[in-house]
């Protein structure tokens, strides 16, 4: 019998392509109806789509494949968000009231548009994480009731380039699939593995993948900083290849011998060799070497990245560590000599409750692809409605209506584009005000050659009722940049001396 209830989802990885359908019951618990997957390294490299029309040969393939199992119909999917340009940038939003005033609803959403309406060159703002607000010298999460005559609003804000997004609205149409809504993959990995307590007390919560590793921070339940560093499990993997070993095989003997961590024998003449049905072999403290060195870059970087977040001496719940690259033999002994941190949970084993279906692997490395469709919400299943008969065409008879259905079209068409064409324009001049307010801030700030690179986009534009504004501006920000100069305050300096 058809199954027509199931949330479907999609990952896309650097090694393959995921896809999954399940059923999220009333308990709590998720049952997994289906799973398909596809290799991608030959068009995914490091979480980005370079390739879009194999990516949509294999989205179609997969979308074949579950609706094969499920025998029913997918309408639409949930896709993940991840790969190497995924960061998070914060800011800072301020408004100050005229007198005292009990902070509204109203208030806290006009300070959270405005940080979305925040331009970043080339990006895009995905999610917005909100940290807290200063209210007078108290930080809160809720500010709402509070009467204040000055509010600071402080985001984390989780962009990736605007291709990236873009790409995969382009592969998704491509292969005929209508995505229900797009879901950041690091932050639906850290709600499956972390529990509350860990979130609560903060940790640092790492996804070693195949083509990257992605770093999450959190403290007091919000998440505090992410980054993706470009390296991964493949990187051990090509490094090995350097001994003159096929990749597969590389592969396999990582997989068999690898370790993170190795004691170090006292006599190396003792190091013994491994092998693969003699098809290659290398020697057990040359295999340990490369590993280890690599391992100890990408750790390396990890704890760069915890140090930038600021909180690397405030998380109570030390380290949670998951993905497919973490099953490195000792991974767990090589983290914590590293980076000196004594609590570290190996996240193999999503808390997520999995009820019956198919059979998961229990290594980590469906983790994600778990989290994703536990974060989607809207059943997936397409109901097919059977076509309406065919009217017989009476071609004498609607002749003379012809040339009227042709105008109406033309109407439409001319309509569609005018109203296509006053929002263009409505977004340009918002975002021209945007340029302009942000360049004013520059200049009280005093960050003149910033503020004049602001004014220049802005008269790009080319609204014309700002381009007196934006001329008045940029004069005074010359001057006063040319005021600010070295040479020029020796001037002002001996001819104040002159005058006297």
């Amino acid at each position: 019998m058809a199954v027509t209830d199931f949330i479907v989802a999609i990952e896309l990885g650097s090694s393959k392509i995921t896809g999954i359908a399940g059923k999220k019951h009333a308990d709590g618990s998720i049952q997994v109806l289906a799973l398909a997957s596809e290799n991608s390294s030959d068009f995914i490299r490091k979480g980005v789509i370079y390739n879009l029309d194999k990516t949509a040969q294999s989205l179609t393939s997969i979308i074949k494949k579950l609706e094969s199992t499920l025998k029913a119909s997918i309408g639409k999917v949930y896709i993940g968000i991840g790969g190497q340009s995924l960061r998070t940038i914060r800011n800072t939003e301020v408004r100050h009231l005229e007198e005292e005033t009990k902070i509204s609803q109203e208030l806290i959403d006009s300070i959270m548009d405005s940080n979305r309406e925040v331009p970043i060159i080339d990006q895009e703002i995905l999610e917005v994480a909100p940290q807290e607000y200063k209210v007078g010298i108290n930080l809160l999460a809720d500010p709402v009731g509070v009467p204040s005559d000055h509010i600071e609003g402080r985001f984390l804000n989780i962009i990736a380039r605007s291709s990236v997004k873009q790409n995969i609205d382009k592969c998704f149409k491509q292969a005929g699939i209508e995505i229900a809504d797009y879901i950041i993959s690091p932050l639906a990995l850290a709600n499956a593995v972390l529990t509350n307590s860990e979130k609560r007390s903060g940790c640092m919560f790492i996804d070693f993948g195949a083509d990257t590793t992605t770093v999450s921070v959190y403290k007091n339940n919000i998440l505090r900083h992410l980054a993706v560093i470009p390296l991964g499990g493949n990187n051990i993997t090509k490094d090995i290849c350097s001994q003159q070993i096929e990749e597969e095989d590389a592969e396999e003997l990582k997989r068999r011998y690898g370790s993170a961590y190795a004691d170090k024998l006292e006599d190396e003449d003792e190091s013994p060799t491994y092998s693969l049905d003699e098809k290659c072999s290398i020697q057990s403290h040359l295999l340990e070497e490369i590993i280890e060195a690599r391992v100890n870059e990408i750790l390396a970087n990890v704890w760069n990245q915890i140090v930038l977040s600021g909180y690397e001496d405030k998380l109570l719940a030390g380290a949670v560590i998951t993905g497919g690259a973490s099953n490195l033999k000792n991974m767990e002994k090589a983290f914590s000599n590293r980076t000196k941190v004594e609590k570290v949970r190996m996240g193999y084993e999503s808390v997520l409750s999995l009820r019956g279906g198919v059979e998961l692997a229990k290594d980590g490395t469906q983790n994600m692809i778990i989290a994703l469709l536990a974060s989607g919400k809207e059943n997936c299943y397409r109901i097919e409605r059977p076509a309406p008969p065919k009217k017989p065409v009476q071609t004498a008879i609607f002749n003379d209506n012809a040339e009227e259905v042709r105008r109406k079209k033309e109407e439409e068409a001319k309509a569609a584009a005018a109203k296509k064409a006053e929002e263009e324009e409505k977004q340009r001049k918002a975002t021209c005000e945007s340029l302009i307010h942000k360049a004013n801030e520059l200049k009280e700030a005093g960050k003149y050659k910033n503020a004049l690179s602001h004014l220049s986009k802005a008269r790009e534009l080319g609204v014309t009722e700002a381009l007196g504004r934006i001329r008045e501006l940029e004069k005074e920000c010359k001057r006063l940049k040319e005021e600010s100069s070295p040479v020029q305050k020796i001037i002002n300096i001996f001819g104040r001396i002159l005058e006297e």
